[in-house]
């Protein structure tokens, strides 16, 4: 029996200039790949801007988003192409649920890309730039967190835990003033950092819920099919299937934590021993070592990563 594998998709935060140009052989199947998205987006260069940046344009949430799906649509499919075996589940982090659903066939490729880039200019536009904010909250019990950011919230100055990333690794989002008044309280209860995110969106937090009204106009108009191999989701980390399901789970995921610790245990519940991070960087495998140490975790960054990840799900066990 080889290696049981669950595949997982990163999402905003692991872009980086440059960071799909390492694939081998396989760099011509990488590079058409964002040809396709770039189609579907008519007049962004998704390539050139990957590659050459500048670092500002590569950030802004409305490209960043499509080129992060768009990257890991190209590690999927240069895993297919090398004979990659199937997963048993898929997940993503945030914006890699739509990359996720788009490898398990439940969305179209263009079609996906356009959503992403829509949910990205929504986002932005759901709060004025400068007025929101999202901070990383280092060595704290999830509890904790969630009552500093009760006690810092303050009428519509919100604050809220939106990203449960690993044990002692906590995301808060919302108004910048609450964030702002969080970070010191935070320390006092003993967090070993609170450190600013380079974001002015507040993802998955209550003031997304504008942005959700809107996406689920966006989310209608799409086809959506049921997904060919498993994913779990953001919002509830379970399974959903019917076309309307995920929807739902779509645009609840918008302005909803994400809990990833959850799910990374609900993949490993379903036979999984390791995970396979299909896109640029590793912070994916980098927080599974944190939630499930007995789990592998195996980043794909270029061919000699593809290489090493393909040899170690191929050995018997």
């Amino acid at each position: 029996m080889r290696v049981p594998f669950a595949a997982v998709f990163p999402g905003q935060g692991s872009q980086s200039v440059g960071m799909m140009n390492a694939w081998g052989e396989h760099q011509a199947l990488v590079e058409q790949t964002f040809v396709e998205g770039s189609e579907a987006l008519a007049g962004v260069d998704l390539w050139a801007i990957a590659s050459h940046g500048p670092e500002a344009e590569i950030n802004r949430t409305e490209i960043t988003q499509p080129m992060m799906l768009t990257a890991g649509v190209a590690a999927w499919r240069v895993w297919q192409a090398a004979g990659g075996a199937m997963p048993l589940c898929m997940a993503g982090h945030s914006l890699g649920e739509y990359t996720a659903l788009v490898c398990a066939g439940a969305l179209d490729f263009g079609d996906a890309v356009r959503v992403v880039a829509e949910r990205g200019r929504l986002m932005q536009q759901a709060v004025p730039m400068g007025e929101g904010a999202m901070a990383a909250v280092l060595g704290l019990a999830d509890d904790v967190v969630l009552a500093v950011c009760a006690e810092a919230t303050q009428g519509a100055e919100v604050v809220e835990a939106v990203n449960f990333n690993s044990p002692g690794q906590v995301v808060i989002a919302g108004s910048a003033a609450a964030v702002a008044r969080a970070a010191p309280l935070l320390l006092e209860k003993g967090a070993k950092r609170v450190l600013p995110l380079p974001v002015s969106v507040p993802s998955h937090s209550s003031l997304m819920q504008d942005a959700a009204v809107q996406m689920a106009k966006v989310l209608d108009a799409v086809d959506i099919r049921r997904p060919l191999i498993p994913v779990l989701h953001n919002v509830d980390a379970a399974e959903h299937a019917d076309p309307e399901a995920l929807r739902a789970a779509l645009v609840s995921q918008l302005h909803r934590p994400v809990l990833w610790v959850d799910s990374v245990r609900a993949l490993q519940s379903r036979g999984v021993s390791a995970l396979v991070e299909f896109g640029p960087g590793k912070v994916l495998a980098g927080l599974t070592k944190r939630i499930e140490r007995d789990l592998a975790a195996y980043p794909l960054l270029d061919a000699v990563t593809l290489d090493a990840a393909m040899i170690a799900l191929n050995e018997e066990i």
